[in-house]
């Protein structure tokens, strides 16, 4: 996947760059697979904000995608590569032999005509989706199950892999992107390979309207603020934080702080957290 660079013609495309759409197939989606997008501008169902700098943006139409990848014992050949504005990872469209057609997250290496599986027999080979039972140690995953049947919630974004590193009483040990260690039910499916479009985190926006496409609002340092709005705020002139660490504007600690519930069920099954030595 290459990035395009721009030539300084304007400032706002000095020093920026955007993906090349190399491995794009320009098609229009399919329709049967898209569905209205409402958003939400980061606002509960009152109205208050509680997710702050959001709003705007381009309007988007949603894909859906096929997580659960349960379509076994059927062959599908891959048709179209596809952008989609949900994420920063590629979609490609497959066929199945029985005539259905699902949008799944795009493998890095696939290319049109490439046939893809879900199967506890299917080979190991990029795109097909087993059981981690049926996945050798060492193996590189994507799109895993945390509860078989309910569809992939690990590892969807572009360019992220995990590693499948031992096996050992229906559990299966796998090594996720962030460096967490934890146990997975080994009847959970995952999908052999790398996410596509490992190239998105090297892009340069460039210029703030490339950021407000997306649906980013503004954000205000805190030290930019009044002593009423911040922590961070008042002073004269350009004053330090003035505390032991940075904090949110409601006084907690923002950088390092640890906010995972202390009696999370899921707790006995990570062996190492993320970010740990």
């Amino acid at each position: 996947m290459a990035i395009r660079l721009y030539r300084a013609c304007t400032p706002g495309t000095r020093n920026r760059s955007v993906s090349g759409f190399d491995e794009i197939v320009r098609s229009k989606p399919q329709k049967v697979l898209t569905s209205g997008r409402c958003s939400k501008k980061g606002r509960n169902n009152r109205g208050i904000i509680t997710s702050r700098h959001k709003g705007g943006g381009h309007k988007r139409s949603y894909r859906w995608i096929d997580f659960r990848r349960n379509k076994e014992n059927v062959p599908g050949k891959i048709i179209t590569i596809e952008y989609d504005p949900n994420r920063n990872s590629y979609i490609c469209l497959v066929n199945y032999m029985d005539g259905e057609k699902r949008y799944i997250l795009h493998p890095r290496g696939l290319t049109l005509g490439d046939t893809v599986i879900s199967s506890s027999g299917a080979p190991i080979s990029s795109g097909n989706a087993l059981p981690l039972t049926k996945i050798p140690l060492g193996t590189s995953v994507h799109n895993i199950e945390l509860t078989p049947g309910k569809g992939g919630q690990l590892v969807r974004a572009a360019g992220a892999a995990a590693r499948v590193v031992a096996k050992e009483g229906g559990l299966a040990t796998v090594r996720l992107p962030s460096g967490e260690v934890r146990l997975i039910n080994q009847d959970c499916l995952a999908t052999i390979g790398q996410v596509g479009n490992i190239d998105a985190n090297n892009r340069t926006l460039g210029r703030a309207g490339s950021k407000r496409w997306l649906g980013k609002r503004p954000r205000v340092r805190g030290v930019a603020m009044n002593p009423v709005d911040h922590p961070h705020g008042g002073g004269e002139g350009r004053a330090p934080v003035g505390r032991k660490k940075p904090l949110t504007p409601w006084g907690r600690v923002a950088l390092g702080g640890r906010n995972r519930e202390k009696n999370k069920y899921s707790n006995i099954f990570i062996l190492r957290r993320r970010g740990s030595n």
